[in-house]
Parts: structure tokens; C-alpha cells; sequence
């Protein structure tokens, strides 16, 4: 049995070419009239949407619980076992592995390999590493068609551990630094964060000081984007914690505004907020004003960071283009730009490299690397990769114990 992988270079999974596909009317000549099923987190939006319109639970119906009170990795079990009970002939694979810790990535590789035994599989992927063991070959796809199909081996994976994607020119210095600060930016002290009577972390003991970056890591549902949002976000939790932000408890006078005024924060769903005709460097600017986008004229110096800031992206060329417009990592690039054009005592990169191919990751990890190397910033990365040519200073992983999530640093260089 032949199994297939596509390097996703821009087909959409909601495009002709793969309705086509799916149909058995496309372009794969041993695929033709047979009956294919996409895994995909398009098809779980569909059937979580038909279960809030219609109360229709096709992934749970044994169960007393939504299918949104699962994980991604709970969810992504539920809809293999939906599809496999299908008998389908062949079964389509869209980033099967994007958000998912490595003990769910794991079980999920160890599923699918079973399910390869019975029906075909055809891999759309990004990262070169999420290719499953059993693909034999690969479609080579040109301008949204099919050229030809060809080993494995020939389509050039390889890549040297030491390549890495190298931006030019120093990142540019702030035009407005912020006061005297504390020596230690965010501390928690034996933090306890519990929903309806479940413990999610606790006895949370933990430091970041200026300038130093940390990586924090942990399964799904460890509470990683409830430590994020007790920082960030205006999370109920943290009051009357033993948190403190900036030298400050939190809760204390200062408002969430206040606090996002000195924090730089990134993650690859806010861009879907900047949908106006803004141009690539008007979204830089309006980093100095936390804005959605620019409305006001912005000063000669304010153009000058933001043209200086371009050069370090290799994008003066698209400093007029309109954001919406940019390739998926142009737009990243520009956004955490606009997130450290005022050099923020702290940045939050939150799954920074998720939906990124390798050549993209590797330009998002030198920009990051570069941001650590040039700046005073204290950088808070939050991803379940360990990506090529990245190099935080500490780890703070979150462990299961007998109740919730605890945590634990690691390997401090």
C-alpha cells in the first residue's frame, strides 16, 4: 500500500484541488473513485459548529461531555476513530501534529500507523520531522496541480543541523525607555489556579528577571495559557495570589493596560485581528500605541524605526504593502516587530512557529535569537517544539503530580 506526502506550500484544505481529491475525481490516478476523509482541524470546526447549532454530538455520543472540553490531542483521537469507523478508502492527514505536545504526538503516530495498515494515507505536512515512518512517497505539486509522484528519498528533506536563516542589520533601539524597573519582572509564589473544583497548577514557584529567556513547556491542558493569561491577561485567578508584575502584587492599583503597556505579546491567532488596508510599516508604528492598526500621522522618527525595523526583516521592499497581503511569515515577522518596537521589559511568544514550514520557522527563530542577543528584553517563549537554532537560557516545564500541574525548571545554562 502506497502512502503519500505533500509538502503544503499553500494548498488549502478547503480548496478545489483537495474537494476534488476527496471526491475521488482528483489528479492521484489510485485514488480515483475511491472515498476519502480529511483529518483536519477545518473538519473538527465543523462538527464542533454542528454540535452548538444542532446539539448533534458525532464525536462524543457516548459521552456526557462536549468535544470542546477536550484537548487538541483528545480531539484529534475522537475524530480518528469517527473517520476509521467510516471505513473510508483513504484518509487525508492536514497538519496532523500542529499544537500538540510530544506524549500526544506519540500516541497519535502510533495510532495512525495502525491505521495504515487498512487504508491509505496522503500527508499534507510542513515541518519535515512530522512526516510519518510509513510514507513511501511524495507528490510534487506545482501552481495548485499535481506533477508527479516520486520516492520519499528524492524530494531533498535533508537538512544540515547547523543551517540556520540569518537576518541582517542590528534591531533598532528604543526612541522612549521605560522607567527604573525591578530586578525580578514576574514572580509567583506557591501559585494555585483551580476551575469548578479541578486543581490546574499549583504550588507554582517561579522567577523572570530582566533580560533572561525562558522557554516554558508542558503537555496539553498543563495550564500553560492560564500562567500566560494571570500575567497578560486580566485573569480573575490571580488576585490574592503571591503574584507579583513589574515589583508590583497584582491587583494592586495597576491596571491590565498598564501592565500590557510593558509587555510585547505575540501569538499567530491575533492576526487575524488586523484585517484593515494598514501597510506593513504602519503596523510597526502602531506597536508604540498598542493599537489595531495606525490613525494618526506618525512622526519622522516613528517612520524611521519602522523602516529600520524592515531592514532587519529583509522587508524594506514591502514597507508600503498592505499587511493583509504578506506571506503568512512576513506577517509574524512585522507582528513581533510591533510587538518590540518599544523594547518591552518583557516579550510573551506564544506557539510562535505553529503552521510554519521549516525555511519559515528557521527566519522566525534568528529573528527571536537576535531579539536575545540585542535587547534588555526578558523573553517568555511558549512552545511544545524544540526548534533548530533556538536557545533560551532556562526551561520551566509543567509536570503532572496527584492533583493538576506543578512546575519545574530546567537545565539553567
Amino acid at each position: 500500500m502506497k502512502h503519500l506526502a505533500i509538502k503544503n506550500t499553500g494548498l488549502s484544505a478547503k480548496g478545489e484541488w483537495m474537494q476534488q481529491l476527496l471526491k475521488g475525481n482528483g489528479e492521484i490516478p489510485y485514488l480515483r473513485s475511491k472515498k476519502g476523509l480529511l483529518f483536519s482541524t477545518v473538519t473538527l470546526e465543523k462538527i464542533i459548529d454542528e454540535e452548538i447549532r444542532h446539539d448533534n454530538f458525532l464525536l462524543t455520543k457516548d459521552k456526557s461531555r462536549s468535544i470542546r472540553t477536550y484537548s487538541s490531542g483528545e480531539q484529534r483521537k475522537a475524530l480518528l476513530r469517527y473517520q476509521i469507523a467510516q471505513k473510508p478508502d483513504f484518509l487525508v492527514l492536514d497538519n496532523p501534529f500542529d499544537c500538540l505536545d510530544l506524549a500526544s504526538v506519540r500516541q497519535l503516530k502510533n495510532e495512525l500507523s495502525q491505521v495504515a495498515r487498512q487504508t491509505t494515507i496522503v500527508q499534507l505536512f510542513k515541518r519535515q520531522d512530522d512526516i510519518l515512518p510509513f510514507i513511501s512517497h511524495a507528490l510534487v505539486m506545482r501552481q495548485g496541480g499535481l506533477t508527479k509522484c516520486i520516492p520519499l528519498a528524492d524530494l531533498g528533506l535533508n537538512r544540515s543541523p547547523n543551517q540556520q536563516s540569518n537576518l541582517n542589520f542590528d534591531i533598532p533601539e528604543s526612541i522612549k525607555p521605560f522607567n527604573v524597573l525591578p530586578q525580578v519582572l514576574i514572580k509567583m509564589n506557591r501559585v494555585c489556579v483551580s476551575y469548578d473544583n479541578k486543581i490546574i497548577v499549583r504550588d507554582i514557584c517561579w522567577e523572570i528577571k530582566q533580560g533572561e529567556f525562558w522557554h516554558l513547556k508542558g503537555p496539553n491542558g498543563s495550564g500553560k495559557t492560564t500562567l500566560l493569561s494571570m500575567i497578560y491577561g486580566d485573569n480573575p485567578k490571580a488576585y490574592g495570589q503571591d503574584l507579583f508584575i513589574f515589583g508590583h502584587k497584582k491587583g494592586t492599583g495597576e491596571s491590565v493596560w498598564q501592565l500590557k503597556e510593558m509587555i510585547g505579546y505575540f501569538t499567530p491567532s491575533i492576526t487575524d485581528n488586523f484585517k484593515g488596508s494598514h501597510s506593513a510599516k504602519q503596523m510597526i508604528i502602531s506597536g508604540l500605541t498598542d493599537s489595531i492598526g495606525l490613525y494618526q500621522k506618525p512622526s519622522d522618527r516613528q517612520n524611521k524605526l519602522a523602516l529600520d525595523w524592515l531592514k532587519v526583516l529583509a522587508m524594506e521592499e514591502e514597507a508600503h504593502q498592505r499587511f493583509v497581503d504578506l506571506s503568512q511569515i512576513k506577517q509574524r515577522l512585522v507582528l513581533i516587530a510591533r510587538a518590540m518596537i518599544k523594547h518591552p521589559p518583557l516579550l510573551i511568544l506564544d506557539e510562535p512557529s505553529t503552521g510554519l514550514d521549516d525555511d519559515s520557522a528557521l527566519l522566525m527563530v534568528s529573528l527571536i535569537q537576535q531579539i536575545a542577543q540585542q535587547s534588555d528584553t526578558a523573553i517568555l517563549y511558549v512552545s511544545h517544539r524544540t526548534e533548530q537554532g533556538l536557545h533560551p537560557q532556562y526551561t520551566f516545564e509543567l509536570i503532572k503530580c496527584e492533583a493538576g500541574f506543578t512546575g519545574k525548571v530546567r537545565n539553567p545554562k
